[in-house]
């Protein structure tokens, strides 16, 4: 078998078929947990808990993105262990099987780092809390994670959110429950905000 070069000046299609695109099989957790997702009417669960944080449908202007795709991106950053906004959207603009997992296909791009942090800063605290409550117990529920227990009140969750067969090896393995949830929103609002601030003082960049 000879071997094969890269091309280093291969020229760019113009034109690609949507069959020329390519597929992927998708990880078999995240596959699972989306058919469990789509069976509790996930979506439309999580759309009621944050309309009331939005303008009325047929406002002008363009949608957001659609908050089961948010929160799907906020699953891939707990399961996974990815501790920064950005590091999520890189992961997920860079995965065909997460491509499938937030049913965003190759000719659309990926939610970047500052549209997740818009709508982090637009929800509350306790609509994120109550959409992970409802994700880990479902999981829990049908066995995806490793916790032998859940027990769900008006408050928190204790799971062991590990995952069987995680994408990596280590995913999530120091992650609990809700309060993983809070301290990494925080740590993530607090980021941002001294991002913000470095670039209020460096001023506008120079023409």
């Amino acid at each position: 078998m000879g071997m094969g070069r890269r091309e280093r000046d291969r020229q760019d299609v113009l034109f690609v078929t949507a069959e020329q695109l390519p597929k992927s099989q998708g990880h078999a957790f995240y596959k699972r947990l989306n058919r469990l997702l789509s069976e509790a009417g996930f979506d439309r669960e999580v759309e009621k808990l944050c309309e009331p944080y939005y303008q009325p449908t047929g406002t002008r202007g363009r949608p957001s993105v659609p908050p089961g795709v948010y929160f799907r991106m906020l699953m891939v950053g707990y399961f996974e262990g990815i501790g920064s906004q950005r590091g999520i959207a890189w992961r997920c603009a860079d995965s065909l099987s997460l491509r499938e997992f937030l049913g965003v296909p190759l000719t659309e791009a990926t939610p970047d780092h500052s549209t997740l942090s818009r709508v982090r800063d637009r929800l509350p605290l306790e609509v994120h809390q109550e959409v992970f409550r409802l994700v880990l117990q479902l999981a829990a529920q049908q066995g995806l994670l490793k916790g032998k227990t859940v027990a769900v009140d008006s408050t928190t969750l204790e799971a062991d959110a590990a995952m069987k067969s995680p994408p990596s090896a280590d995913a999530a393995r120091h992650r609990r429950g809700l309060e993983g949830v809070r301290h990494w929103l925080d740590e993530e609002g607090r980021s941002d905000r001294k991002r913000r601030r470095a670039e209020r003082r460096r001023g506008p960049p120079l023409r």
